[in-house]
């Protein structure tokens, strides 16, 4: 597979030198971290995977899907955060475990491999049905476990966004391999009323961009409404030619946030926004190919201090290949409906569900 670059704003030269900065610092493990001696999350892990994928680096994408074999747990789940040696933090995160299949469907859509899927299933099943143990009666997902297995007691939408999202790519994987699990349809669709309709379902985020703008990313808030709710908060969280912040009252923007918002622009047909955002975030390249994860104005002092990590180069490869529409799996986060089935809409007291189409 050959990157292709987004005509006048970044070239495919320049994105294999991302590609290959990201695989640059995958550990022989196959641990993809944040950056040189810092620590890995499957939900970023996974999203540097997609990325090696689209550069085709077909091994080192194949060696990060095998670290999370090895070191899923029985239930399922993956800690939060593990060091090159250990595990950081033991948190168990729903979203951060149901990422998996997101990036298992997007390696399906860019290689056909039908062998990787046959593989990856039982993971991504034990994943899936791990989350789901945390879907409230209501539809909502709560955001996590402790280790000890207690559950937190409250959801947010970004993480239930973005869980919604994974759960269309399971059950297409699901469909695709002939398995049948209609628990997972009506789920997703629980889920998609709660996401749609009742806002107090999750706890209040109102400062952060992701809860603004991942509904609509990742496909559950669509059309007219999409657009409606990236109005509404644009003027709040984008900085004009420097990018999107990670919270609306103060001058931090991040890389990786200003080209989600990309996609979400593109996913309503926003696209001049989307390009001219993706534009903006080429400011923070650095000459190896890495961008800087986030900035803060006026000043332009980089923070974390002098970090630049795996996460924010993929989302720039990922949010290129989206405007370029060059890979099969470039519609995922933008034209949902051509990649992955239906989504359901149901409350929690229905039986059955029905799809935006009906």
């Amino acid at each position: 597979m050959n990157l292709v670059g987004v005509p006048g704003i970044v070239t495919a030269r320049h994105l294999t030198q991302t590609v290959d900065a990201v695989a640059e610092w995958q550990l022989p493990s196959g641990m993809v971290p944040w950056f040189p001696g810092g620590h890995a999350d499957p939900w970023n892990h996974v999203e540097a995977a997609m990325a090696l994928t689209l550069g085709g680096r077909h091994a080192e994408a194949e060696r990060a899907f095998l670290w999370l074999v090895d070191l899923q747990r029985p239930d399922g789940a993956w800690h939060q955060y593990y060091l090159a040696d250990r595990v950081e933090q033991d948190k168990l995160d729903a979203n951060v475990c149901a990422y998996v299949a997101t990036g298992v469907w997007h390696r399906w859509l860019c290689t056909r491999d039908r062998g990787f899927a046959e593989t990856m299933w039982p993971v991504v099943e034990k994943a899936i049905d791990f989350v789901l143990d945390l879907q409230t009666p209501r539809g909502e997902i709560l955001w996590a476990r402790h280790a000890d297995g207690t559950p937190w007691s409250f959801a947010l939408l970004t993480g239930s966004s973005s869980m919604c999202h994974s759960l269309r790519c399971a059950i297409a994987l699901a469909e695709l391999l002939g398995h049948e699990r209609p628990d997972w349809e009506l789920s997703a669709a629980r889920l998609t009323h709660v996401i749609r309709h009742v806002p107090d379902a999750f706890s209040p985020k109102h400062r952060w961009a992701m809860d603004w703008y991942y509904p609509v990313v990742t496909g559950v808030i669509v059309g007219d409404e999409g657009r409606q709710r990236l109005a509404e908060r644009h003027d709040a969280f984008v900085m004009d030619a420097c990018g999107v912040r990670c919270v609306s009252d103060r001058p931090w923007i991040t890389v990786a946030e200003t080209c989600e918002y990309a996609m979400a622009n593109l996913a309503v047909g926003n696209d001049d926004m989307a390009a001219e955002l993706f534009r903006w975030a080429q400011r923070y390249r650095t000459d190896d190919g890495r961008y800087w994860t986030g900035t803060v104005f006026p000043d332009e002092n980089r923070f974390p201090m002098g970090e630049r990590s795996t996460y924010t180069a993929s989302a720039v490869v990922l949010a290129a290949d989206a405007l370029a529409g060059a890979s099969p799996a470039s519609a995922l986060f933008t034209r949902h409906d051509e990649v992955l089935p239906a989504l359901f809409e149901a409350d929690a007291d229905a039986e059955g569900a029905v799809t935006d189409r009906d």
